[in-house]
């Protein structure tokens, strides 16, 4: 572990950024639905969004919900945010009013910036919560008027109704604020940059509250050392495709994006087509993606009519990416997938290096400012090598804890010879080179594409339904998407006309469409330890055992 790059702990999580912004003013810095935005426009945008919240009342410290999809706007946010000092809160934007209702609360935001798509569940919460201000913006916004115009004509643009009511402001109109003036001292280290949510154990999403130095840290590790000088500073171009509310999706485009003065093509959907023909027009070379994005583009019967020879560097991440696939991909494309492995309490960890040609299966070696050790989950003691143990992590960059979640934070945060590692929840083995392959997760985690799902808090959706008294969640695996959500549910004695379609509506209504389940099955119990202790891993295996004997058969 490196201990002598002292930077990383003194920069702020916008302070390369500006580097490049000197050095290549002129320079595209992203393009959004073909619109190009140079390091200087950029710049100064998120100065003007800076400056307009700080007029809002906005001060350092503050928490500011960011609750829109992948867009220019995304961008300008979170660079206008962290000049404030302010906290971003980013999240999901397909989420529901009760997971924003509950996570406004917990992390006691006050301004919520939206689609117009989604100012609807905002609205919705807007009185049962502490909120003072939103902020409103469409995918087209920033765009030529040109543009926005053949996008209404065609009806290809998404919008939805906003009430002009007091409080509700324009993104646009804002961009037209002074810039930022007198920004306040920030401590990379003491204060807060981000707070992120992810599943909890107790059925509700945890906060996960990050400083600058934790994210500066293992974003110029990829930069620096994963990346290095295969990385053309200034010439190179990322493609990102996945959300940048995901640490993963923020963390490389951040690494080889911005903080290196190269372009960014941003995509707000992923739409294979579109992907492909931005990776050919633009000559992307470097990609991120989840397992099920590999396939979909595998699978694409137009795939031959794309020239995507610029394509060199492709990194997958949120899941394990199957062998198989790893195979298909080097064979059509004659190079390889590199694996990315993190999580949203620690940040980016392993990283395949790109010196060398992967190993399949493998999670890659980890970050020089991520610690790793491999243990026996019951007595924390390390395993020997090659043993199938729990991943642990430490770093001396990273905040421990959750937001006002003692009792989670205690299962979680272990301290080992006076350092405090953050469990995994995810069991790997180390080779002799130091390399970690994925075994399996925890049984309360699910991943579904890409997504890591927390199996209690639809769990306790379901339990919220006046017919049920018991429900097990489980992921069931499935080569395309990682995982599908299973739900087995036990009903009320008296419970009458209920299915399944019933309460999969339940949850679509209370949960974000990626952690609806796909399947419901009714027994009349649940497997239970003598202590009243649901066995999910009972299920799980029960149902891998299920999925193996059916592909035996077939």
């Amino acid at each position: 572990m490196k201990t002598s790059d002292t930077h990383q702990q003194n920069e702020l999580t916008y302070t390369r950024f500006d580097g490049m912004v000197e050095k290549y003013p002129r320079h595209t810095a992203v393009i959004y639905l073909g619109e190009h935005f140079s390091y200087a426009r950029l710049s100064e945008l998120s100065q003007r969004f800076a400056g307009a919240l700080q007029d809002l009342g906005i001060r350092k410290g503050d928490r500011v919900m960011v609750y829109i999809t992948n867009c220019v706007q995304w961008v300008i946010t979170f660079l206008g945010i962290q000049r404030l000092g302010a906290v971003i809160v980013p999240v999901s934007p397909i989420y529901t009013s009760p997971e924003l209702k509950y996570m406004i609360k917990d992390s006691e935001t006050r301004t919520v910036i939206c689609m117009d798509t989604n100012f609807c569940y905002v609205q919705d919460v807007m009185e049962s919560t502490n909120i003072k201000q939103v902020i409103v913006t469409n995918l087209v916004d920033l765009l030529p008027a040109w543009k926005r115009y053949l996008g209404v004509l065609f009806d290809k643009i998404p919008t939805g109704k906003v009430e002009r009511t007091t409080g509700v402001y324009s993104f646009k109109s804002l961009l037209k604020h002074a810039p930022l003036e007198n920004p306040p001292e920030i401590d990379p280290m003491k204060d807060l940059s981000y707070m992120l949510y992810t599943g909890g154990t107790t059925g509700f999403p945890k906060g996960v509250p990050g400083n600058h130095s934790g994210m500066t840290s293992y974003v110029n590790d990829v930069t620096d050392d994963v990346a290095g000088d295969r990385l053309l500073e200034g010439e190179d171009v990322y493609i990102a495709v996945n959300p940048l509310f995901h640490i993963m999706a923020l963390g490389l485009f951040m690494s080889v994006g911005l903080n290196k003065g190269n372009t960014t093509v941003l995509m707000p959907v992923p739409q294979v087509d579109a992907i492909l023909e931005s990776i050919q027009r633009y000559k992307v070379r470097w990609l991120l993606g989840v397992p099920a994005l590999y396939r979909m583009i595998l699978d694409n019967d137009r795939l031959d009519r794309y020239k995507l020879d610029s394509l060199r560097y492709c990194f997958c991440g949120g899941d394990v990416l199957p062998v198989e696939m790893f195979n298909r991909w080097e064979t059509h494309f004659n190079i390889p997938i590199y694996q990315v492995y993190g999580s949203t309490e620690v940040g980016h960890v392993c990283y395949s290096r790109i010196d060398k040609s992967p190993k399949p299966g493998t999670i890659g070696l980890p970050l020089g400012s991520r610690e790793c050790v491999v243990v026996d989950p019951s007595s924390l003691e390390p395993v020997p090598q090659g043993q199938s143990g729990e991943l642990l992590v430490a770093s001396p960059y990273t905040l421990k804890g959750y937001w006002n979640k003692p009792e989670e934070t205690e299962r979680t945060c272990v301290e080992i010879d006076g350092k405090v590692f953050c469990r995994m929840g995810d069991y790997v083995r180390e080779d002799e080179d130091g390399e970690f392959y994925y075994v399996e997760r925890s049984a309360d985690m699910i991943k579904h594409k890409g997504y890591r799902i927390s199996a209690s808090e639809v769990e306790s959706v379901l339990q919220d339904h006046h017919t049920v008294i018991g429900a097990c969640v489980v992921g069931v695996p499935d080569e395309r998407v990682g995982e599908r959500i299973k739900a087995i549910v036990v009903l009320k004695e008296d419970a009458r006309g209920v299915g399944g379609a019933d309460l999969i509506r339940w949850c679509s209504k209370h949960l974000a469409s990626y952690k609806v389940p796909s399947y419901i099955e009714f027994r009349d119990m649940l497997p239970k330890s003598k202590v009243g202790k649901l066995l999910r891993r009972e299920v799980r295996d029960e149902e891998k055992r299920r999925a193996e004997k059916t592909e035996s058969q077939t």
